[in-house]
């Protein structure tokens, strides 16, 4: 028996919970808590004191990448009958996103690995390890903008096919387009011109956490219209045999 559109879109809408949780306990409470702007000695005094927290931050935006993973699953299928090709478009820009964002986790274990008591560090200065490890944590936050890159672009095609579907409201399709909008610019602006990104973070980025979770919460308490689905999916599927 087919699964219910309505099973894939409270599954997302969970899963999408789960990450935007997840992604603010790591960045708030993680790393805003332990990371010293411009201070490479007081950040390492700060991630050794508190290394299972650092680590269990990591660990929660490993989560947060393996749940987007079923996130797209579950939109792929509620906005394949809209467009197939967009839809899939849409996978591949988000699958490339997370792929980016899982490795650049990557970074933020070099600091445990300069800062510990490995035997083979010790010919190295500990300024010079501090200072290696921030710029690590540094690299971190381009990485997480080049992936955002790639995200900005997702939300411009979702929202697109949001706005097109007829099961789900347009105005989350806008919402989600102009956050995708707000990424691209806080992206483009981190790598060409970092000074005015710090000028435009965090308030450039409040249109995104209002539509990715208006987004969330439609799908898990709301749902689609189940009706209009099974409608696009049918012309989809006539439209296929022709």
């Amino acid at each position: 028996m087919e699964t219910s559109p309505q099973a894939y879109a409270r599954f997302g809408g969970l899963l999408y919970l789960v990450i935007i949780v997840a992604g603010a306990m790591g960045e708030l409470f993680v790393r805003g808590k332990l990371v010293v702007a411009g201070d490479a000695a007081q950040t390492a005094g700060r991630i050794m004191a508190s290394e299972s927290l650092w680590r269990l931050g990591i660990g929660g935006d490993l989560l947060m990448h393996v749940c987007d993973v079923f996130v797209m699953w579950a939109l792929y299928v509620l906005l394949r009958p809209v467009s197939r090709n967009l839809a899939l478009l849409n996978l591949l820009l988000n699958l490339i996103q997370t792929a980016v964002l899982a490795v650049n986790k990557l970074t933020l274990l070099v600091p445990l690995l300069l800062l510990g008591n490995n035997a083979y560090l010790k010919a190295i200065d500990m300024a010079q390890l501090q200072a290696w490890s921030y710029a690590a944590i540094e690299m971190h936050e381009y990485g997480f903008g080049v992936g955002l890159i790639f995200f900005g672009c997702v939300c411009l095609v979702e929202g697109h096919l949001i706005r097109k579907s007829g099961f789900l409201p347009p105005l989350l399709g806008v919402l989600m387009q102009i956050a995708g909008l707000c990424y691209l610019i806080n992206s483009v602006a981190l790598l060409l011109a970092p000074e005015f990104e710090a000028r435009l973070f965090p308030a450039i980025l409040m249109p995104c956490l209002v539509a990715e979770l208006s987004l969330a919460l439609w799908l898990l308490v709301k749902g689609v219209n189940v009706d209009r689905w099974k409608e696009r999916a049918l012309i989809a599927r006539t439209s296929a045999l022709e």
